[in-house]
């Protein structure tokens, strides 16, 4: 009996000091962690980025003052004048301004004329429209598309009475090029009114 007691109360001893028995005491001096790796580049494009934080992002490249020369279309207008694009209302809205200067052409081409273009996101917030006023008493809405970069469409609604419309602007190697084609009633494909082209002011 004495024997199966020291027996029991040997392994309770165990038992308790069995974890410092087990486990030797770390030196004092510990070795330094091994470097985390760098974390992995991103590899989201960065447009995608900057798509989801600018709302204006794909057409930005309009931002600006430009020179306006023509360089043809069949209106045959020679003109050099100027536009700009700028944000406004808090940066709610893309505003274009027309400037008037050099014009020399037919008898049918208002060569006073002025225009004022408001773009805004569209109800979906993933597009734009646009609407367009000038001073011949013209309005019309615009569907607006980007089918590549540095690059953007207006359509005007074919529902609207009169010709159909297509502005077209391509900021390329510095230099902004812009084209305004119409459809007239019965027409099958548009025909290319006027081009212009010129550089940041």
């Amino acid at each position: 009996m004495k024997r199966r007691i020291a027996h029991l109360a040997i392994i309770a001893l165990l038992s308790v000091c069995g974890v410092s028995a087990q486990a030797p005491a770390k030196p004092a001096t510990q070795l330094p962690a091994p470097a985390q790796p760098p974390a992995p580049a991103s590899t989201k494009p960065p447009a995608l980025a900057s798509a989801k934080t600018d709302p204006w992002f794909g057409i930005r490249f309009l931002i600006g003052s430009w020179e306006a020369k023509t360089t043809g279309g069949m209106a045959q207008a020679q003109v050099s004048a100027g536009y700009s694009f700028r944000l406004e209302l808090r940066d709610h809205v893309m505003a274009r301004h027309t400037r008037s200067g050099f014009c020399s052409a037919p008898d049918d081409f208002n060569c006073l004329h002025s225009d004022l273009l408001y773009i805004y996101p569209a109800a979906t917030g993933q597009s734009f429209e646009a609407i367009y006023l000038d001073n011949e008493g013209h309005v019309l809405h615009y569907a607006v598309s980007t089918p590549k970069p540095g690059s953007v469409v207006f359509l005007s609604d074919a529902a609207q009475p009169g010709s159909q419309y297509r502005l077209s602007y391509t900021f390329l190697d510095g230099v902004m090029s812009g084209q305004l084609e119409m459809k007239i009633p019965g027409q099958a494909d548009f025909t290319n009114y006027l081009e212009w082209s010129g550089k940041r002011k």
